[in-house]
């Protein structure tokens, strides 16, 4: 996608996960709450259990890195019955 990332944009957050492996690295909500010269992104992640704030984090659209951001996937009605 190649539209410009604006503020009160909603794109994703990659967690990083735990080191042990309890928690895998999942996409969460984010909003863009401020856009900076570098590419970079500074977000507002909502978790289940809260929120919270990076004002650094780059974008990864191909592998999906933890601690990174991306566009919204496009889900099929087929896709979300799996």
């Amino acid at each position: 996608m190649s539209t410009a990332p604006t503020i009160g944009r909603i794109v994703h957050y990659v967690s990083y996960g735990s080191k042990d492996g309890r928690y895998d690295s999942t996409c969460r909500a984010a909003m863009v709450t401020e856009s900076r010269p570098s590419g970079e992104l500074g977000l507002c992640v909502m978790n289940p259990t809260g929120v919270f704030f990076d004002r650094q984090v780059s974008q990864s659209e191909g592998d999906h890195r933890g601690g990174t951001w991306h566009w919204p996937c496009v889900i099929t009605p087929e896709e979300e019955e799996k």
